[in-house]
């Protein structure tokens, strides 16, 4: 409702939690570790215990993961807390592992267990996972973020599940594409191992810099976020970097100097979005941290705007030798040589507004839809402003069309030189095929 009050596409994602390991029940307020401490993890118990064995206290946990006994290997680390306390493994017979703490910590019920080297077998999308995606199904959501992605094909099950439960009328070209576009949550080490795979096989990948700076050396989370973008550039896969962006605008009402560094670089580096977490679902300064965050991003547009640049297309766009991915090249010349100040596209399915978004514009893209899905998906993608409209009669009255939201909305003044593109019949994917130089006229 406030999406359609403020003729705003607002694009809802769905978060699936993936699977958890956590400790089991601990005693009373927790159980404090010490540097060099034993500490033991079975399934033979069902609440934590400390046991005196040769003068020496030993903690004993359980787990929320049987499998993790036999999946964890002597040298690997163990990570608790978020990685506030850790510890390496030891040793692993007879159904334990036991570790020896490296950095120690309370440990108290719940406490989350990361295990950034061991290969684990729990799936990437349990049950629980399962009946959100349902959900976000059935309530018509517009993204699924998919957690504790390691492989490609796993983005790709999800995929092939999701297409078994999407209504699709297959005589109704509207309907193609009606499956929900996953956001692969790169969060794990072995993910930015096989990033150019995750890349290819998911429709948005999100640089997930909390998990990912847990189960990281802190010093190569940085270097894993350029090398994440970068394979998404090369496969022309939107991007989004998340996590502790302006993090102190939870309680603070400004940035640190670094934080707004950090959302400077993820747009000089190539994201298509940044993303806000506690600083608007718990923070104190909700509107305001928004704000800032708009003005960072605008302030590095502006700088970006003023840089040399050429038109850099994803390899695979080249490589596809797509008609949509052309035309789209061919506009980024048009609209270098022609001083345009905006592209603006009709693309029902936002294929075009992909291709374009891809194709380093630094100026703005007005991207129209007459399916709001679609509208509501393409707010991911870099420089894009979407729109939801019905479908014009005709290239002319399309122009028409664009010259009165421009008036009516600001974004561009009659004289502004515009390249529009778009193709007949509007409303019909994939029907691009034209590319006009158009001087904006008052609206009639």
């Amino acid at each position: 409702e406030v999406a359609r009050d403020m003729d705003r596409p607002i694009a809802v994602m769905a978060d699936l939690p993936g699977p958890k390991i956590r400790c089991g029940k601990v005693p009373g307020d927790g159980i404090m570790l010490e540097i060099g401490q034993e500490v033991i993890f079975t399934n033979e118990i069902d609440q934590a215990k400390v046991e005196q064995v040769e003068g020496r206290e030993i903690a004993i946990f359980p787990t929320t993961y049987p499998q993790m006994v036999d999946e964890v290997q002597v040298g690997q680390r163990v990570l608790l807390n978020d990685g506030a306390v850790r510890m390496i493994v030891t040793s692993d017979d007879n159904g334990r592992v036991q570790c020896r703490v490296t950095v120690g910590g309370l440990i108290t019920t719940g406490k989350g267990i990361n295990l950034p080297e061991t290969n684990l077998s729990a799936p990437a999308v349990g049950e629980r996972d399962w009946e959100i995606c349902q959900w976000a199904v059935a309530h018509d959501l517009d993204f699924i973020a998919m957690s504790f992605v390691r492989r490609a094909d796993e983005v790709r099950d999800l995929r092939r599940r999701l297409e078994g439960i999407c209504a699709v009328d297959k005589g109704n070209a509207e309907q193609s594409g009606s499956r929900i576009p996953i956001v692969a949550k790169v969060e794990k080490p072995q993910a930015v191992d096989n990033i150019r795979d995750i890349a290819d096989a998911a429709d948005v990948v999100m640089v997930a810099r909390g998990d990912l700076g847990v189960e990281m050396d802190i010093a190569q989370t940085p270097v894993a976020q350029k090398k994440i973008i970068e394979a998404c550039r090369c496969a022309g896969t939107a991007v989004i970097v998340a996590t502790q962006m302006l993090e102190t605008m939870i309680t603070a009402s400004s940035p640190t100097r670094a934080e707004a560094s950090d959302v400077a670089n993820a747009v000089f580096d190539g994201a298509d979005a940044v993303m806000l977490s506690g600083e608007t679902a718990v923070g104190e300064h909700p509107d305001l941290v928004v704000d800032t965050m708009t003005r960072i991003i605008r302030a590095a547009e502006d700088r970006l705007a003023d840089l040399p640049h050429r038109a850099t297309p994803p390899p695979i766009f080249t490589q596809q030798k797509s008609r949509v991915a052309a035309i789209a090249h061919g506009a980024w010349h048009i609209a270098a040589d022609f001083g345009a100040e905006m592209v603006v596209a009709w693309s029902q399915q936002g294929t075009s507004a992909r291709f374009l978004s891809q194709n380093n514009f630094r100026i703005p893209i007005l991207a129209y839809s007459s399916d709001e899905r679609f509208t509501r998906r393409m707010a991911v993608l870099g420089g894009v402003s979407p729109l939801h409209r019905d479908p014009p009669g005709g290239f002319s009255e399309f122009v028409k069309l664009v010259e009165r939201d421009l008036a009516a909305t600001g974004w561009a003044k009659p004289g502004a030189k515009i390249v529009i593109l778009g193709g007949e019949p509007f409303g019909k994917p994939h029907s691009t095929s034209s590319v006009v130089a158009h001087i904006v006229r008052e609206p009639e």
